[in-house]
């Protein structure tokens, strides 16, 4: 109405952190990035929850809930209802509806050649996640990827707000590789990255070469593994941990190097281009 479009999207999951707090407040997070990564504002939302309630402490799923609510409020939205089912293991998310201007409609289906790609979030959750239920994990490594999935993408967005921006994506469960896959093949360019661009979280390594890594990373290599082009000295610890399946992370931007470079002075870090789209070619992506 008036030139405005809703925007709507559901994502839930298992827990990926022992505190359930944390774990509401990421996957409230996790909910709201997509209407981020649109250039949208969200409205409300409508929680989604399944728990055993008979098998667990009924205060574990009070935090869950607190967790996504306050995440809600900082996003300066209510949450207007819900559903929650009993089930074997706990499960949480949102339904997440927002608003954007049509002709400020971000989209992954429109960067061109010549743009930079920047990446506002460092990579590795799937990796770390993994750690923590084998225990294996540092209080580091924990902390730093903790922090980074509860923070929102709104501030991310806002100082995009005034770019010339052409294509947006957040990176979850696909991997950088895979959401940068479906940007290229949308748009009808390839991308270059550049390794020694990505930031990974303290640790990452180490717990991947200790094979600590998620089912869905190696499916997510084993399916790149088509139509990415690996430079020969990337091993394939190198290979797992840019194919990692994120939660809550970052948002991917393609835009004029120009406005990159506004955007970076503006947000900082731990934003960083990654690398650029060019022209189609026989790879849609290449790392380097």
């Amino acid at each position: 109405d008036d030139g405005k479009i809703l925007v709507q999207s559901v994502d839930f999951f298992t827990p990926i952190v022992d505190d359930p707090y944390q774990f509401g407040q990421i996957a409230a997070a996790n909910a709201l990035s997509d209407i981020y990564a649109m250039g949208g504002k969200p409205l409300f939302a409508l929680n989604i929850v399944g728990f055993p309630i008979n098998d667990l402490p009924k205060s574990v799923l009070t935090e869950i809930l607190q967790g996504g609510a306050d995440k809600a409020a900082e996003a300066g939205i209510p949450i207007v209802g819900g559903h929650s089912i009993d089930d074997k293991e706990p499960k949480y998310g949102m339904v997440v509806t927002g608003e954007v201007e049509e002709k400020n409609l971000w989209k992954n289906s429109t960067a061109q050649s010549g743009d930079v790609l920047i990446l506002t979030k460092p990579l590795g959750t799937g990796i770390v996640a993994t750690a923590i239920k084998k225990g294996k994990a540092s209080h580091e490594s924990i902390q730093a990827a903790t922090k980074s999935m509860t923070n929102l993408n709104k501030t991310a967005a806002e100082h995009l707000a005034n770019r010339k921006v052409h294509a947006v994506t957040d990176v979850t469960g696909f991997g950088l590789l895979g959401h940068l896959k479906e940007m290229c093949e949308a748009s009808g360019v390839s991308a270059k990255i550049d390794f020694g661009q990505l930031n990974f979280f303290t640790g990452v390594r180490n717990l991947a070469e200790s094979d600590i890594v998620p089912s869905g990373t190696k499916r997510n290599l084993d399916y790149v593994n088509a139509f990415v082009s690996f430079n020969e000295s990337l091993s394939e610890v190198d290979k797992l941990m840019i194919a990692d399946a994120q939660t809550s992370g970052g948002l991917l931007i393609a835009l004029p190097a120009d406005d990159g470079e506004k955007f970076l002075k503006s947000f900082g870090e731990p934003a960083k281009i990654i690398g650029d789209i060019i022209e189609p070619n026989e790879f849609i992506i290449s790392v380097n």
